[in-house]
């Protein structure tokens, strides 16, 4: 499947489309449909499931320094009151840095996603201009497309960020859903890929 295709695939899903759609009533600054909601979409296509999984989090990140971590908090409480068929994690990334070890400040929503755990993860999805999509994927869809998982160049560059990666993977249980997954560990990748 094409990059063109998945992406003509998340436009036409109804739940994506209004999950999007109310990302952008929130006008929140430099937002998007972000994480593991946009790749478990992209998994469960190419295995022949529905796209949408009702028990995914959405993940919706922005970022903006005028809202606080508290404020943050608030809103999505409100996000889950508001729209409860979804299971919403609202993360401002201005304050995310400090669960990944060693690692500055973020300047913006896509440098953000450039710094998550895993290739496969680093996706993000916002509607534009005439309600087209717009996809952000620093490391293509190559990974997500042969079900591999492995860390971004952020988390290989750092002991601290290897081990945390290590013990997120040993959490997730995706292989549960996925079983074709294959798993890179940091001590796997060649130096030449940091």
């Amino acid at each position: 499947m094409t990059d063109e295709e998945i992406l003509e695939r998340l436009s036409q899903d109804q739940n994506i489309r209004r999950i999007l759609e109310i990302i952008r009533t929130l006008q929140l600054q430099d937002s998007w449909l972000a994480a593991g909601c946009v790749r478990n979409f992209i998994w469960n296509i190419l295995s022949g499931k529905s796209g949408f999984d009702p028990n995914t989090d959405v993940d919706v990140i922005f970022f903006d320094p005028t809202i606080s971590y508290e404020q943050t908090l608030q809103l999505e409480m409100e996000l889950r009151e508001t729209f409860p068929d979804y299971r919403w994690e609202l993360k401002n990334q201005v304050y995310m840095h400090i669960h990944s070890p060693n690692t500055q400040p973020y300047s913006c929503s896509k440098d953000a996603m450039t710094q998550y755990p895993e290739r496969c993860t680093a996706i993000g999805l916002r509607l534009i201009a005439n309600d087209k999509l717009e996809l952000f994927a620093p490391y293509g869809l190559e990974d997500i497309r042969a079900f591999q998982v492995r860390p971004t160049p952020h988390f290989l560059a750092d002991e601290e960020r290897k081990k945390l990666y290590a013990q997120r993977l040993s959490k997730k249980n995706w292989q549960d859903k996925w079983p074709q997954l294959s798993f890179v560990f940091p001590s796997e990748e060649k130096k030449s890929s940091i």
